[in-house]
């Protein structure tokens, strides 16, 4: 395989605009003291991603149909329970992929 200038210019063009929408606002919030309001709605944010994430993997769109992927619900409800006993994120992501992968391997 060979690299030509103009591919590791594109790499690099890249990486410099996907690097510029996430260190910017860090640069520009690291010396100002936000509002009380301002950081407590910036705190939902995770969890709103971590939602939609988990909505996305159980709705299944077929052409006009919506449907809920079972597999992923049945894999979501255990690893919900371990999450709210341990309130440890290590144990929690090598359940839920332990449960995946043991659903996975039965039903596929």
């Amino acid at each position: 395989m060979s690299f030509n200038l103009t591919i590791i210019l594109v790499i690099l063009g890249c990486a410099i605009v996907t690097l510029i929408p996430r260190i910017i606002p860090f640069l520009v919030v690291r010396n100002i003291t936000l509002p009380v309001p301002i950081i407590k709605w910036l705190s939902f944010i995770p969890i709103c991603i971590l939602t939609a994430l988990v909505v996305d993997s159980i709705i299944i769109e077929d052409e006009s149909l919506i449907s809920i992927d079972w597999s992923v619900l049945t894999v979501i409800v255990p690893t919900l329970i371990i999450a709210l006993w341990t309130k440890s994120l290590s144990v929690t992501v090598i359940a839920g992929i332990v449960f995946m992968a043991i659903v996975r391997y039965i039903f596929n």
